[in-house]
């Protein structure tokens, strides 16, 4: 059975990651979407990273880039003068140059092959937009003039959280961007912000970050069933670790 599947933030943990293949019984016919930011606060991004190139030469697989991989991109490419260490630090990055420590020059530069690769957004044939963060401009992706925004952005996801859940989609005060994609799946914003640790719907956006980089679970979704599986809390299966707690 062909499914097509979405997987939220992972931060590091491929402990996790390998617990949400299992448990969604993932096999080579499922096209797998990966909405972003692999690495950054527990110890094995590099691993995650080894794991997911292995995977895309075995299946089907698009790959989102998110935030925290840009700033990985960045720090590997030696392009550091736009990055502010001590907050990136404070927000899981010194895990991951703690544990690049331990890489050769070789496996950084597959690395960075693949964090060059990764795409700002996916648009399917169903006109379900799959994107990191989201995007501001109220024509769309195809107008968005800053695409750093694309990993970037929280407006959209405030945007869905803050709507009148009454209020008509054909409304002249419904938000535009919330009209021009059937569903938006997204990552970024972890729910547990609003105290959740499933995936959240407001409006057309759903948000499959469920916390990873914290206290939360890693999340796979099918698209089409909206069934998920979750992996263990992560401070549960990295217990001598703080990730970015």
């Amino acid at each position: 059975m062909h499914r097509k599947l979405v997987i939220g933030d992972i931060h590091g943990g491929l402990r996790a990651l390998h617990q949400i293949m299992e448990r969604a019984n993932v096999t080579k016919d499922d096209t797998l979407i990966f909405l972003g930011d692999y690495v950054d606060g527990w110890s094995e991004s590099p691993q995650v990273i080894d794991y997911l190139i292995d995977l895309d030469s075995k299946q089907e697989c698009i790959f989102i880039r998110g935030n925290h991989d840009d700033l990985l991109l960045d720090w590997l490419d030696g392009n550091t003068k736009d990055i502010d260490e001590s907050m990136w630090f404070h927000h899981g990055g010194e895990a991951t140059v703690l544990a690049y420590a331990n890489v050769s020059e070789a496996t950084k530069q597959l690395h960075v092959d693949f964090l060059k690769s990764l795409k700002n957004y996916f648009l399917d044939d169903q006109n379900r937009l799959f994107i990191h963060a989201g995007f501001t401009n109220m024509n769309g992706i195809h107008y968005e003039y800053f695409p750093k925004l694309f990993y970037w952005d929280r407006t959209l996801w405030e945007t869905a959280l803050s709507l009148d859940q009454s209020l008509a989609k054909h409304s002249l005060n419904y938000p535009k961007r919330l009209t021009l994609y059937d569903e938006i799946y997204i990552g970024h914003t972890p729910v547990t912000r609003i105290g959740e640790t499933v995936p959240i719907q407001k409006a057309c956006v759903w948000n499959i970050d469920t916390g990873a980089a914290f206290k939360g679970p890693l999340t796979i979704l099918d698209v089409e069933t909206k069934e998920f599986w979750q992996s263990e809390p992560l401070n549960v299966l990295y217990f001598n670790e703080k990730g970015r707690n």
